[in-house]
């Protein structure tokens, strides 16, 4: 007599469940991996755009309102001229100096003019500037440190240029962006 055992296929066994476990972590790791470098990324860019903003708002300052010279702080750029009303910069870049945006502090700093008139905004004009962008979390926020200055190039390194850029020519390290 040739007894068949019969073997019961509905559903799966537990090494089947903990392969399919196994192969859903590794995917949903890589996916992790990607999605962190893209945030990254985003916020990379999103601070090169501020600089850049930032960089054509005190060349229109200077000639609009500073007599040749820049506005001294962030908010200042976001002061409106007499008779305009919109600053030199959108709000956003304007809240506070140093300002936290997009996973970055970004912080301006320069020579007070020690002659001449005050700026149409009754500020201190400044006769350079230099604007520094570190990432608040190195690593976790950004991977790349900014700095730009009064020639509005924009320089990325991988260490800070806080303290090291100067009001005017590039930094003594990082690379053009273009």
């Amino acid at each position: 007599m040739n007894v068949r055992l019969l073997r019961n296929s509905d559903g799966f066994t537990l090494l089947e469940m903990l392969v399919v476990a196994a192969i859903v972590a590794v995917l949903a790791g890589a996916a992790m991996v990607g999605y962190r470098q893209s945030k990254i990324r985003a916020a990379e860019a999103s601070t090169v755009s501020s600089l850049r903003s930032l960089n054509q708002a005190q060349f229109l300052y200077m000639q609009s309102c500073g007599k040749q010279r820049y506005a001294p702080t962030l908010v200042a750029l976001g002061t409106p001229a007499p008779g305009d009303e919109h600053g030199f910069v959108s709000a956003d870049l304007a809240v506070s100096d140093p300002l936290s945006k997009s996973g970055y502090i970004i912080q301006m700093t320069g020579t007070a003019a020690t002659e001449g008139d005050q700026s149409c905004t009754g500020s201190v004009p400044l006769t350079g500037y230099q604007i520094t962008a570190d990432p608040e979390i190195p690593g976790i926020s950004g991977t790349h440190f900014y700095g730009t200055n009064g020639d509005r190039v924009i320089y990325g390194d991988l260490e800070t240029f806080q303290n090291k850029m100067p009001e005017t020519g590039p930094p003594g390290h990082g690379a053009e962006i273009k």
